[in-house]
């Protein structure tokens, strides 16, 4: 494919997600935040027009897109009156599906048909438990054999569209963390279908003022029997076949930053420009136009990273640095853009009514999940700089 070829795919994806987005204006976003309601209209549109299968193989039914179409999909849903909730509700999808494909046997892959159309919904992921935290070889719920099949019992925490999901990544121990030779061996991967695993399963919400739209819950697992054909990939293996998972997630979120830091910074710029105080644009003041044109230089760098992890991912070519670098810088210039647009609008970037202050709040969670700045940092001194290893 050309370059002139896939920037002309790439525009008419924008302009697709755009056109989509143009039947949900800000008042149906504003409600279903004040009302902590998932965005169920929105996201069945998303699925029925086929969104949810932008990066499966076509042989299954999908597009057959790789994330650096993905992560356009999910930055124009960030750039909108939906912001990172929009994009939210629908992502874990997006990088779900990628590790069926990869190591998914026939059984499991039946699913991502009825994926790919939008009859099924993969948008749950558990890894974090509450002890474990980023320490993920640390988990304990732990996946028991019986015949051809698994008992499992544990508890994650901050796992988020478990109530509007049939199907879930569960990640779970096969053998005990003080057994292995290796702390990141043990580890499987199992597909749970929750739509026969309510018995099982008790979902506790947690609730949060951050991204309200979007559910985050605790999870009691007791006696959950998944069979031995919904293991995905290797038993033991499953912590390297989640990092297939873990570098596409970097850089889609890296994409939704962007999408919303621009669009914030939009706002900001043109309500500098209409702002009338001591009779002139606030907009003619450094002390408001520096601040934002240092945003604009953040978020442009920031894509810069996310597009050269997206080209390294789907080149098939080691790409870690390259995606926590993407949502290390694209996180920090978003919640960069969101701080200054409140700045800029004053009283009014607190108000509800401009959407400002959803904006900003929401940005700020993408500073400490899916993984915290600072194990970026930690990742990078030792895995890059060489330096000694403090985690």
């Amino acid at each position: 494919m050309s370059l002139q070829t896939q920037k002309d795919e790439h525009q008419l994806i924008r302009k697709a997600i755009r056109d989509l987005l143009a039947r949900f204006p800000s008042e149906y976003w504003r409600n279903k935040d004040e009302r902590r309601e998932y965005p169920t209209e929105f996201v069945n549109e998303l699925m029925k027009a086929g969104w949810m299968g932008v990066n499966i193989p076509a042989g299954y039914g999908g597009a057959g897109y790789g994330i650096t179409e993905a992560s356009i999909v999910l930055e124009e849903l960030a750039a909108s009156g939906g912001g990172l909730s929009a994009a939210g509700a629908a992502h874990a999808s997006f990088f779900n599906v990628i590790i069926l494909t990869k190591y998914g046997n026939d059984e499991c892959k039946q699913y991502l048909p009825k994926i790919a159309k939008g009859e099924l919904r993969f948008q749950a992921l558990a890894i974090t438990e509450p002890a474990a935290g980023f320490d993920t070889p640390k988990i304990s719920t732990f996946a028991k054999k019986n015949g051809g099949e698994y008992v499992i019992n544990g508890r994650k925490v901050f796992i988020s569209r478990v109530k509007h999901s049939d199907l879930m990544l569960l990640v779970a121990r096969t053998t005990p963390y003080d057994e292995v030779k290796k702390r990141t061996d043990g580890i499987t991967l199992f597909l749970v279908d929750l739509r026969k695993a309510a018995d099982s399963i008790t979902v506790r919400e947690i609730p949060n003022n951050v991204r309200r739209m979007v559910d985050t819950n605790e999870l009691i697992i007791e006696g959950l029997v998944v069979p031995e054909s919904h293991v995905i990939g290797e038993v033991g293996k499953g912590f390297y076949h989640l990092l297939e998972v873990i570098n596409a997630e970097r850089i889609e979120i890296a994409a939704e930053c962007i999408g919303l830091g621009r669009y914030v910074l939009s706002k900001a710029v043109e309500y500098a420009k209409t702002r009338i105080v001591f009779d002139r644009p606030i907009g003619k003041n450094q002390a408001i136009a520096h601040p934002l044109a240092e945003a604009y230089m953040r978020l442009e760098a920031a894509d810069l990273m996310r597009y050269k992890a997206a080209h390294l991912y789907d080149s098939g070519l080691p790409c870690g640095a390259e995606a926590n670098m993407a949502k290390y810088l694209a996180a920090e210039a978003c919640y960069h853009a969101c701080d200054r647009a409140v700045q800029t609008f004053g009283g009014y970037g607190l108000s509800v009514e401009t959407d400002i202050e959803r904006f900003w709040r929401e940005s700020r969670l993408y500073i400490l999940a899916p993984i915290s700045q600072e194990m970026i940092l930690n990742y990078l001194a030792h895995n890059i700089l060489g330096l000694p290893k403090s985690y």
